[in-house]
């Protein structure tokens, strides 16, 4: 019984958001929240301005951002004239230690975890809704143990998909 009312009660849920004709934000599967009039969005090439330059940051992170917007929403994105538009930069690239261990009372103390930390500052410019327009710094970083070079696409990668996040979220689930 509770579970026939449960599986009611998400049925009528499913069809006043799917169907509520006032509705003007399209609410899918993919839990994004992106509004009616919104069709395309021109995303563009986040520059890598930080004082540490890795080559394929920028491609990997607006390559990145870009397959999220296409796998989660029915966006398309555009090269040209859009009805949204999400723009930035790499702002900040660094790495440090975060814990230092003393392993001989005589010698000089060695890390043995570091932090990489990216920072993306991101404008994001929806005319047909001020409402939704930020412009807003996004920050992220991962520990990890070891030399940084043998490890450093994989740790992009965590923190570049975790800077995502934040940014989609923002843009379109007003989170």
């Amino acid at each position: 019984m509770k579970r026939s009312l449960s599986i009611y009660l998400g049925l009528m849920l499913a069809t006043v958001l799917f169907v509520s004709p006032g509705c003007s934000i399209h609410y899918g599967l993919s839990g994004s929240a992106v509004p009616e009039a919104m069709h395309t969005i021109n995303v563009g090439f986040f520059e890598n301005n930080a004082p540490i330059v890795v080559a394929n940051l920028s491609q990997t992170f607006t390559e990145a951002l870009k397959d999220r917007i296409r796998t989660t929403t029915r966006l398309n994105i555009v090269n040209g004239e859009a009805d949204a538009r999400m723009t930035g930069s790499i702002i900040g690239y660094s790495y440090a230690p975060v814990s230092v261990q003393a392993t001989n009372p005589n010698a000089p103390p060695l890390a043995n975890a570091s932090v990489l930390t990216i920072t993306v500052k991101v404008k994001f410019v929806y005319d047909a809704d001020k409402k939704l327009n930020f412009e807003q710094t996004f920050a992220k970083n991962v520990n990890f143990q070891g030399d940084i070079s043998t490890q450093e696409q994989k740790l992009i990668k965590t923190v570049t998909t975790q800077l995502i996040d934040d940014i989609f979220n923002k843009a379109f689930n007003n989170w």
